[in-house]
């Protein structure tokens, strides 16, 4: 015990010699953590491309032998079809969502479109134009009442919004970011907090043993610790639990109401629009489908060139943007923001969870690794050139 209280009696005179040089020790020790776990929150997201010497790649892994892709560009395709699962079987019904389309508001709005194609494009397009338009009207009428009844077999949701997410990788990232984005916050801000902490245990241990080890290894404990408590305070636990006086519960599933609402307008605004479902179901997989829909409901004397143009405008139609008053009123009618809203904030705290975990946990202790080899170099530059014996 003697030992003891000389040891720390000799740390303190020390300290008091030169208080300030130790007190660099708790800062550098915030600025690593809150720089590691900077770097962990980029490397989720960042480079969209592979970056480095393609030497080896293993599929869906974005830690090549040399070089690194961000872990959400990488899993693009593996996350997106995650999210799409939750999508379809726990938020959106394609039949009760179409059911909220007007069919004859519907027709009036596809109306001049189609006969704008037949007249230019069929065979004969003027002649027929004359022979169909008193009937045209009432055509698409039944065309979108098949549609609404076959509504499943004619548009593939799950390829809707996976097909988004593949030709942009930056999309589902900025989803993750949005939704995501005061959890990120709080894991890169919190580093700081944590490393200062961690860093004046750092500091008392280099007065007791000023090894040359001392700060490195402290370096990577501190980068280490941050970005693995950040990253478990936002998810866990998931459900409220109580702890002593308190009700402790991860920061996102605590965020349900809110992240739901921010969720539900990113894809309702850039995944989910008109545009892209009536892309989806005039070019997609089951456009076949769509086409003997069209077929059968128009008059069977009618030149198979004027059904062409009939579909061929539709294609044109999913060319335009949300402006135009056909996409204004379906996106308005199908009301996705709403019912997304409405349900996710329905969903329990850990179905909920799989919203966001998924994008850390892939490669969480990648992430958690890196921040200790990253601090553990700090470490090593701050001992090489201020606290070298």
């Amino acid at each position: 015990l003697g030992s003891v209280v000389l040891a720390l009696a000799d740390a303190y005179r020390q300290f008091r010699a030169n208080p300030i040089a130790y007190m660099t020790i708790p800062l550098v020790a915030a600025c690593v953590g809150y720089g590691t776990n900077w770097v962990g929150v980029k490397m989720i997201f960042y480079p969209i491309n592979f970056w480095g010497i393609q030497i080896r790649r293993w599929p869906e892994q974005p830690l090549g032998l040399i070089g690194w892709q961000g872990i959400v560009p990488c899993k693009v395709q593996k996350m997106s079809r995650r999210l799409v699962d939750i999508v379809t079987t726990k938020l959106l019904s394609l039949r009760e969502a179409f059911a909220k389309l007007d069919p004859d508001r519907l027709a009036e709005l596809l109306e001049p479109q189609v006969a704008e194609a037949i007249e230019k494009d069929a065979s004969w397009g003027e002649a027929w134009i004359m022979v169909v338009r008193p009937r045209l009207r009432v055509v698409l009428r039944s065309v979108v009442v098949k549609m609404q009844q076959d509504i499943e077999q004619i548009l593939d949701l799950r390829q809707v919004v996976t097909s988004a997410f593949m030709r942009d990788k930056v999309l589902l990232g900025e989803l993750f970011q949005k939704a995501g984005r005061k959890e990120l916050k709080f894991l890169v801000d919190s580093g700081f907090g944590f490393g200062f902490f961690l860093g004046i245990f750092q500091m008392f241990l280099w007065i007791i043993m000023p090894n040359d080890w001392v700060l490195p290894v402290g370096g990577a404990l501190v980068g280490y610790i941050t970005n693995w408590v950040a990253i478990k305070l936002i998810f866990d636990p998931v459900e409220p639990t109580p702890v002593g006086p308190f009700v402790m519960q991860g920061l996102f599933e605590k965020r349900q109401p809110e992240v739901s609402e921010d969720f539900s307008e990113f894809l309702a605004a850039r995944v989910l629009t008109s545009p892209r479902l009536i892309e989806e179901i005039v070019f997609g997989g089951l456009r076949d489908n769509f086409d003997s829909i069209v077929r059968k409901e128009v008059p069977a004397f009618v030149d198979g060139s004027v059904v062409d143009a009939a579909v061929g405008a539709f294609g044109k139609l999913a060319q335009e943007d949300d402006s135009h008053a056909l996409h204004a009123y379906v996106n308005e009618r199908l009301g996705l923001q709403a019912t997304l809203t409405e349900r996710l904030r329905a969903l329990s705290s850990a179905e909920f969870e799989n919203l966001l975990h998924p994008v850390f946990e892939e490669d969480e202790v990648i992430l958690i690794i890196a921040g200790g080899v990253l601090g553990a170099a700090a470490g090593a530059v701050q001992m090489f050139f201020g606290w070298s014996e």
